[in-house]
């Protein structure tokens, strides 16, 4: 197995784990990008080890930091839940059994501005990378190390063509993708990682497939 030694030496960052910090922080960071929409309050349910030493390590203040959009190396993310609260952004913290889960998961749920919920379950598994592993109970692997376009759409024929001709016109290559779906006939979701990043007018050509119900990028 390669490991690089960035992985192993750990990022540049405020707190004392790599795992418990720096990849909490960019957990809660890249889960506010997916939610993509103003919050105001986020239930974090931690599993395993986030669970049992969540406070010792600062993995509370580093979540709180990251859905408020704060890098792992912000020297406020120790003042994480003083900023939230002057944002009038709420949170609770409580300990939870995820099956099959890596020991540092974390399920976060977001209650939007509209009344609506959104949940996403990542975990951090070393040297500050992470894996986002649901969304809104749709299963996922991504890493988010590379462009990543996240579309959620009805489960019709036709629809992945659609999706796929569309960054071909405009000079995309794909890199991964992976297809999920809740059942035939319902709703999908696909998660396409490219080589280059995607821009504003793709999303909108995107949105504008008639299928497709939201698009969410993270370049």
């Amino acid at each position: 197995m390669e490991i690089s030694i960035f992985e192993a030496v750990g990022p540049i960052m405020v707190g004392p784990s790599s795992s418990h910090t720096a990849g909490a922080a960019r957990l809660g960071r890249m889960a506010a990008k997916l939610v993509g929409q103003p919050f105001t309050h986020v239930d974090f349910g931690l599993h395993g080890s986030f669970a049992k030493t969540y406070r010792g390590h600062g993995t509370d203040l580093a979540l709180v930091a990251g859905v408020l959009g704060m890098y792992q190396d912000d020297e406020n993310l120790s003042k994480s839940f003083e900023i939230a609260k002057e944002k009038g952004i709420t949170y609770h913290f409580y300990e939870t059994e995820i099956s099959g889960a890596h020991e540092n998961t974390v399920c976060m749920s977001f209650l939007m501005q509209d009344g609506n919920t959104r949940e996403i379950i990542g975990s951090s598994i070393g040297g500050g990378q992470i894996k986002i592993c649901s969304i809104d109970g749709f299963p996922l692997d991504m890493s988010l190390n590379m462009t990543t376009l996240l579309v959620i759409n009805k489960d019709t024929k036709g629809i992945i063509y659609q999706i796929t001709r569309t960054l071909a016109a405009n000079d995309i290559n794909i890199a991964t993708m992976k297809l999920t779906r809740q059942e035939k006939g319902a709703m999908a979701c696909c998660v396409i990682e490219t080589d280059s990043e995607i821009s504003e007018s793709v999303l909108r050509e995107l949105t504008e497939i008639p299928a497709v119900e939201t698009v969410k990028l993270i370049n």
